[in-house]
């Protein structure tokens, strides 16, 4: 209640002192616009200008969701544009309040758009094109916002000695781009608190002589607030101070009680079932029949509450076990004292070190406090190579000699034969259109910061592209973050190419069967480069990643595959087959100390027996 009250408030304030948007905002009408309820009637500033003869045309026009791909020509008559830095063009939108939304668009030379006209050499740079998401144009990736909007271009010429030049005119008619006439996409945004999603709507003014683009909001709410999810975040007063104070007095109280010396236990925030690196861990203990009581604490998820049994029961065999194995974070565990003959192993879920975490964040937007407890109190981290060891301290705020590169239990899979090739027979059984075609495996990260926010934009790939251009030799799986909460359907018409395979259990065998990869920034690639395979990595918004998250390695030079912007330079690099292989052996010897598979039994014997002799 109180989050709604503030939110209508804010809004309330954005009303009276509202913001400037990231593309060019003009809140109060200008002079050069005459606006009514059907039209939008451009003016110019002066007679001079009136002489200027506007010559224009769209030559092509295409949208993929709600993205557009535009281009063509715009001059006026005389004024020579001849030098790429004297012409400047943009769109503008322009709503219904009559306020102006500029959109630059790319200057290129105008034989280089098949215009199919022959065009003065005098306007060698009136040709100009554009890709545009209207999903994530407004600042912080948002939408464009609800409104009525007339587009038009605006060109402006710089003639030496003279003046500028500028002149905004109607698009013209763009209504044979338009399937049907129309056309219609969704747009969403996600925060932790805040969720969004939009209706775009794009017809033919036939008024003005322009595109007409709606957006209109179909919902907006705070996801905590919904009575669904509610359970899981809204915590009583005596439930926090249970999963706090009464904890942490809990784990003291039965720290008064001697350590059991053959006790492990396995806890995770992250998983219900013992998979991953504990699951090949625990195996390799049961292999050598080692004399141990296995304890099981697992949870879906760390906003999910805990019963107080449950945490009665976390408190006793956190203070009680001689190891304490977790495989991701776990914020309970942060504020306690690990007793001094006790360990509290992190078997940490990634692979290699790619993206920054933890404390090398300090500083930057959603990172830690230096005063932060979390990770700081593991005795032992596993990593696969001693590159990486220094920045796996770096993140977790320990020092690096608790680093141990063990490699990591779960690509244990990727060195055992028999394995690889059962796992390809259940594949094959189970879903029999794999075969007889080459599988390309789609795996990006998500975007947002964390598991409330997380989407993907999947308007970035054009299907009907991949598909005309694919479907003969390949099949595409989505293989989507389990965080992702954006609804992803696939067309019917594309249904013999495209397959989601999001719900799958375990990436690691569906890369059996891949082909080629294409991920983004995810650790999925130091797994796959085992399997000495393709990938390519799609990081179309590569530039805005790398400054908001940032790497411990410049991404360009570390990838060990092609870098691809734009659906046409994935079928392209396909195609041509131009995958950077030479990349990939030096990538895996960097990352990985052993390629044997038996990191599960060098944790075992390095972390478990050898702390058990002592």
């Amino acid at each position: 209640m109180i989050s709604r009250i503030k939110r209508k408030l804010k809004r309330s304030i954005r009303k009276v002192f509202p913001k400037k948007n990231h593309f060019d905002v003009e809140s109060a009408i200008d002079k050069h616009f005459i606006i009514d309820d059907d039209r939008i009637i451009i003016e110019n500033s002066s007679s001079e200008d009136e002489l200027l003869i506007p010559r224009r045309k769209i030559t092509a026009l295409r949208w993929n969701g709600p993205i557009i791909s535009i281009q063509g020509y715009y001059y006026l008559e005389s004024l020579p544009m001849v030098d790429e830095d004297w012409v400047k063009k943009r769109l503008v939108l322009i709503d219904k309040s009559g306020r102006k939304f500029f959109i630059p668009l790319i200057d290129v030379p105008v034989d280089s758009i098949n215009s199919g006209e022959t065009i003065d050499s005098l306007y060698t740079w009136s040709g100009f094109k554009a890709e545009i998401n209207f999903a994530t144009i407004i600042p912080n990736n948002r939408p464009l916002p609800e409104s009525d909007y007339k587009v038009y271009i605006e060109v402006e010429v710089y003639v030496i000695g003279d003046r500028r030049y500028r002149k905004v005119f109607p698009l013209g008619n763009i209504e044979s781009f338009l399937e049907k006439g129309f056309h219609s996409a969704k747009m969403e945004y996600f925060t932790a608190k805040r969720e969004m999603k939009f209706n775009l709507m794009v017809t033919y003014d036939q008024a003005a002589k322009t595109m007409k683009i709606v957006s209109t909001k179909l919902k907006d709410f705070d996801p905590k607030e919904m009575g669904l999810e509610a359970y899981k975040y809204k915590k009583s007063f005596m439930s926090r101070f249970a999963h706090t104070y009464g904890f942490r007095f809990l784990y003291k109280l039965y720290s008064l009680r001697p350590i059991i010396k053959n006790k492990v236990l396995f806890a995770s925030d992250s998983r219900t079932e013992l998979e991953g690196n504990f699951l090949y861990v625990y195996e390799e203990m049961q292999k050598r029949n080692l004399d141990l009581d296995y304890h099981f604490m697992l949870k879906s998820e760390t906003g999910e509450n805990k019963s107080f049994k449950e945490i009665r029961k976390l408190a006793y065999h956190l203070a009680t076990s001689k190891f304490i194995l977790l495989d991701d974070f776990y914020p309970m565990v942060y504020p306690l004292k690990i007793r001094k003959n006790a360990e509290l192993i992190q078997l940490w879920h990634a692979v290699g070190a790619f993206k920054t975490f933890g404390f090398s964040r300090i500083g930057r937007p959603g990172g830690p406090s230096p005063k932060s407890l979390n990770h700081r109190n593991y005795t032992k981290a596993i990593v696969s190579s001693k590159h990486v060891a220094k920045y796996y301290a770096e993140g977790f705020g320990i020092d690096e000699e608790k680093v141990v590169a063990t490699g990591i239990p779960r690509t244990d899979i990727f060195f055992d034969e028999t394995y690889k090739e059962n796992i390809k027979k259940e594949i094959y059984a189970e879903f029999p259109f794999l075969k007889g075609k080459k599988v390309i495996t789609f795996a990006p990260t998500f975007r947002g910061n964390g598991q409330q926010s997380a989407y993907y934009p999947m308007e970035v790939l054009n299907l009907d592209k991949l598909y005309h251009e694919l479907k003969d030799e390949y099949i595409f799986l989505f293989k989507i973050h389990p965080f992702v909460k954006n609804d992803f359907n696939i067309p019917y018409q594309y249904k013999d190419f495209f397959y989601n395979f999001s719900t799958y259990r375990e990436i690691n065998d569906l890369l059996f069967v891949t082909d080629i990869l294409i991920t983004d920034y995810s650790s999925v690639c130091f797994e796959f480069a085992l399997l000495n395979k393709p990938m390519l990595f799609f990081a179309y918004d590569v530039e805005e990643y790398v400054q908001k998250r940032d790497f411990y390695y410049d991404y360009s030079s570390f990838i060990p595959g092609p870098l691809v912007r734009s659906t046409n330079e994935i079928i392209q690099t396909i195609k041509e087959e131009d995958f950077n292989m030479n990349k990939i052996q030096p990538f895996k010897e960097y990352f990985f100390d052993h390629h044997d598979g038996k990191s599960s039994s060098r944790v075992v014997e390095d972390l478990i027996l050898a702390n058990l002799e002592k």
